[in-house]
């Protein structure tokens, strides 16, 4: 490895080594506890931790600031010993009683305060960890039909609360994680462009960038790697959730590579060529284990999608570009499809 290149470091989050519950079935596994969780990252090749405000907290709602802070604190020690870092924090704001007609864009007033306040909170989780990375997933912010919202005015309710919580807080960064669909039908935010157009008519751009996830983008028809290279070209591409998906079902997170390798490939690559993880960044891996796996065996999609990346980093990196160039200039773009092809098959 030249010095140029990059050591890439890998996050997931606690949910990811879960019970096997899907949308159509309940759990099948016996749940590990938080405790076991955190004992598994290093052995699996993982130092960054994803973070949900109430995998840190449990049932934040119901504690006060003291006890929030004391338990934050708890779990900074813990991640400190077992040697890792906090990469995100997000506040789960969709499951929620008070979030059945959304979060920042519900119709009630009283709720659209609520996912302000239980965002604050979050923020001050995020700093106990010393993140500053506080990630959107603004899942519930869209319609089941459009006449019950105005889409202009849901948009500027997104971007007062995005706004609200710069004010907040003037060191955490806001990570918008799009989504097209699920749980809502149509979401107001649902690429990165959208993303990232708030992120420039926020009061501090600079502070607003965006999450991207395989998945997501496969739903809204669209190729991952391309939609990283259109945020790595704004330099707002702050995290990725590598995973896959077969077509626009309900969101699979399959294991990094395994439903279209060629487009795993084209995903590492825009993040090699592009310097991602030059500052820190890490690669996010956001994936399910299968249904069928016994207990003992329910982390191999973590440790698999690890090392396909790693596979496939070094897929890129031995490309012979000269070759690749030639084919480029001659327009031979079936002699490049091919050599890519073979390339990806060690011929």
């Amino acid at each position: 490895m030249s010095s140029s290149q990059i050591e890439y470091r890998f996050s997931f989050g606690p949910w990811n080594i879960h019970e096997g519950a899907d949308p159509f079935g309940p759990p099948v596994r016996e749940s590990y506890s938080f405790d076991e969780k955190v004992e598994q990252y290093r052995n699996l090749g993982f130092e960054g931790i994803q973070f949900h405000d109430d995998d840190v907290v449990p049932d934040i709602d119901d504690k006060n600031h003291s006890q929030l802070i004391s338990r934050a604190k708890a779990v900074k020690e813990q991640i400190d010993n077992h040697g890792l870092i906090a990469e995100v924090v997000a506040p789960r704001l969709w499951e929620s009683p008070l979030t059945v007609d959304g979060a920042f864009t519900s119709n009630s007033e009283k709720e659209r305060q609520y996912a302000i306040d239980r965002s604050k909170r979050c923020i001050d989780v995020a700093n106990e960890l010393e993140c500053r990375n506080f990630v959107l997933w603004l899942a519930r912010e869209g319609t089941y039909i459009r006449e019950t919202k105005n889409a202009s005015d849901a948009v500027g309710q997104i971007l007062d609360a995005i706004n609200t919580l710069l004010e907040y807080d003037p060191n955490i960064r806001i990570l918008i994680e799009p989504k097209p669909n699920e749980p809502m039908d149509i979401a107001y935010i649902p690429t990165i462009g959208h993303a990232i157009g708030l992120a420039y008519a926020s009061i501090d751009p600079d502070r607003v960038g965006g999450l991207i996830e395989s998945a997501h983008a496969i739903l809204a028809g669209l190729e991952p790697s391309d939609e990283m290279g259109y945020a790595l070209q704004h330099n707002k591409l702050w995290s990725v959730h590598l995973n896959d998906q077969n077509g626009l079902k309900f969101d699979q997170d399959k294991a990094f590579g395994s439903a279209n390798l060629r487009r795993a490939f084209n995903q590492v690559r825009v993040l090699e060529e592009n310097g991602y993880g030059g500052n820190g960044e890490f690669v996010g891996l956001d994936v399910k284990v299968m249904r069928t796996q016994p207990r003992e065996i329910s982390t191999r999609h973590l440790l698999n999608s690890r090392k396909t990346f790693l596979n496939l980093l070094d897929k890129v990196r031995s490309l012979d570009k000269n070759v690749e160039q030639e084919y480029i200039v001659a327009r031979d773009y079936e002699g490049l499809d091919y050599y890519i092809l073979e390339h990806l098959l060690g011929k």
